[in-house]
């Protein structure tokens, strides 16, 4: 039967439910996922469940569970089923880690991904960390209040009775109730997550980064020292986990383990978070971690390790014969379980009621598929080319559905995004590599080039910028931390024209600079009004689309499309070629600071919300 003139033929010529939304993204962790059927491979996801109680009972203290398949067999969504069970649930904190950005510095980058986890709403409806936090002030205090009491009557309360002393003395008495805490300062930065004034400098200071010495002093946190941060960064994960695990039970998954990048001693990514993975698994008082790779990662690589036998004993359970975990692909009725489920979801979402539960598809033939045992990601990507009514549907254009799946991720999650310079710079990067052989803004760009540094040179200036016959060289360093002795040392690499071969340096930024970073300041200067450089504001609405089609780029293969077609969709969309932060950045330089930057430095003001009720409150 034929609904060609039918409100919902008009929906699916309109919208496909499956193109663009192949691969696990971890805003898909976090926030709202892919249509999930807990009985495909419920035997993984029910391991780490069983895993968790052993734990809550005090079965067993630390469980290592790794899972193995192949490439869109579904390993990050038994991930992301975890993830939403627990947000349900509670009981249980989660840590997610899929990119390995720098190797060599994996403690440090691991520190990081622990305090973002925890930035991340938990059960209770706040972050993870005001969840720690609340519950920390209510054991020593006896009291019962919820985090969103804290956040939005207590606090200010307290605030206005003893200003920012009140959490050293609650720093204190938590201190007097947990003696085996050795850094202090981790639990002050915890409480300090339950103001709302505070509280980002509080995550950023937990990540490991260095605040303003404002900011610093105001909050009563030391700041790190930049030498010292790999050495330190395992020691601080350890007691933010132990901290967590007297009121949650920890668990920490790492996905996406199979890339080829390696550090300086050789080990690939899987070898170096399995040599992570043990140390933690050694030191922790409690949890669950789990491993997602390829069974050839596991065989090949995990195998390999100096003292392999150590390493495997810890990242599998005794239970499943100390072997990994292994994902089996999709039968039949798999197969038209998980169609049934998206669909529906669909159907849903636009308020449509369709023929029957598989249109436009048909079950005989859904049903066929599963013969030949197919990966989840085939399946879909099966949906995404056959959702159609009529064979003269335009075809599919796969990249701007990916595109627009991304820039979707992106707008959820920008605010983090926008602090992550690597990403940022990886975005930009990809962006001028499309232009290569273009002129803008009066510069005919030849290469985008790799800045070679080495020992502390290294990680501040992101890549060069080679044009107009090479009389044009502009180094760009996107640089958003806060820390006046990061920004310093920064910006001392940017005007050093002659070391790092440039003719111009290029700061991306979208925060205001310390004015009591007097050496921060001076380098600016030189670098605006001796050296010929620019800064460049750092907007959101104009790093968006690069951030988005930059994960497109990243995931290429995932989605089954070439890495000249996104080239191709960049330039025939003109994303960068009329972006507005790419022009600026090969524009004359204004030799000026940007207008409306932010204000990075923290507001010394006392929050005036108080509740009647909990004005007698005393910290005593």
């Amino acid at each position: 039967m034929t609904f060609t003139t039918s409100a919902i033929d008009d929906l699916i010529k309109s919208k496909n439910p499956f193109a663009g939304h192949i691969v696990v993204r971890p805003s898909q962790i976090w926030g709202k996922s892919f249509p999930d059927v807990s009985s495909i491979n419920a035997h993984a996801s029910n391991a780490v469940f069983d895993a968790v109680e052993k734990v809550r009972q005090g079965q067993r203290e630390t469980v290592g569970i790794t899972i193995t398949a192949e490439k869109g067999v579904g390993k990050s969504h038994i991930i992301s089923r975890i993830r939403h069970r627990f947000l349900v649930n509670g009981g249980s904190l989660f840590v997610y880690m899929s990119k390995y950005d720098n190797l060599n510095q994996i403690k440090s980058q691991f520190l990081q991904t622990v305090a973002s986890s925890l930035r991340a709403i938990g059960s209770q409806k706040v972050m993870q960390w005001q969840e720690i936090a609340a519950e920390l002030i209510n054991e020593v205090q006896k009291w019962n209040y919820s985090p969103q009491q804290y956040i939005s009557s207590i606090y200010p309360s307290l605030f206005q009775k003893y200003s920012t002393k009140f959490v050293d003395k609650l720093t204190e008495l938590v201190l007097q109730n947990k003696p085996e805490i050795t850094n202090p300062y981790l639990v002050k930065a915890i409480l300090w997550t339950l103001s709302s004034t505070h509280c980002t400098y509080a995550n950023y200071w937990l990540s490991g980064l260095e605040l303003t010495q404002a900011q610093a002093e105001a909050m009563g946190l030391p700041n790190p020292k930049t030498e010292d941060r790999e050495a330190e960064a395992l020691t601080t994960v350890r007691q933010i986990i132990d901290i967590i695990s007297d009121y949650r039970i920890p668990v920490i998954c790492f996905d996406e383990l199979d890339t080829l990048e390696v550090d300086d001693n050789g080990f690939l990514a899987s070898q170096v978070i399995a040599s992570l993975a043990k140390d933690l698994y050694n030191s922790l008082k409690g949890g669950v971690l789990v491993l997602t790779m390829y069974p050839e990662t596991w065989e090949k690589h995990i195998n390999a390790l100096p003292q392999a036998h150590a390493v495997i004993d810890r990242l599998v359970s005794e239970q499943h014969n100390r072997r990994p975990i292994e994902l089996r692909h999709l039968n039949s009725d798999d197969i038209v379980a998980l169609v049934r489920q998206w669909l529906q979801e669909f159907y849903e979402e636009n308020q449509q009621t369709p023929p029957h539960s598989f249109y436009p598809f048909n079950e005989t033939k859904l049903r066929e598929l599963g013969r030949s045992k197919p990966t989840v990601r085939s399946v879909l990507n099966w949906c995404a080319e056959n959702f159609v009514i009529d064979t003269v549907s335009p075809p599919i254009n796969l990249v701007k559905l990916c595109f627009q799946s991304e820039l979707a991720n992106v707008e959820a999650s920008i605010d983090s995004l926008l602090e992550n310079e690597k990403e940022i710079s990886s975005a930009l990067w990809l962006a001028f590599n499309t232009l290569v052989g273009e002129t803008v803004e009066k510069v005919k760009i030849e290469n985008i080039q790799e800045v070679k540094a080495s020992g502390s040179d290294q990680g501040y200036i992101d890549f060069r910028i080679v044009g107009n016959n090479g009389k044009l060289k502009i180094g760009v360093d996107v640089l958003q931390q806060s820390g006046g002795t990061y920004v310093t040392a920064a910006l001392g690499k940017l005007i050093d024209y002659r070391k790092f071969d440039l003719t111009r340096g290029c700061l991306v930024r979208s925060k205001k600079i310390n004015p009591g970073a007097k050496l921060a300041k001076d380098r600016l200067k030189i670098l605006l009004k001796e050296k010929g450089g620019e800064w460049v504001l750092l907007q959101a609405k104009d790093i968006k689309p690069l951030l988005a089609i930059s994960s497109v780029y990243d995931n290429c293969e995932s989605y089954q499309i070439t890495q000249q077609e996104i080239f191709d969709y960049i330039k025939e969309n003109k994303l960068a070629i009329n972006n507005p932060l790419i022009r600026e950045i090969l524009s004359d330089p204004s030799g000026q600071e940007p207008d409306n930057l932010t204000d990075d430095e923290l507001p010394m003001r006392i929050p005036q919300t108080v509740t009647d009720s909990i004005d007698n409150i005393e910290v005593d």
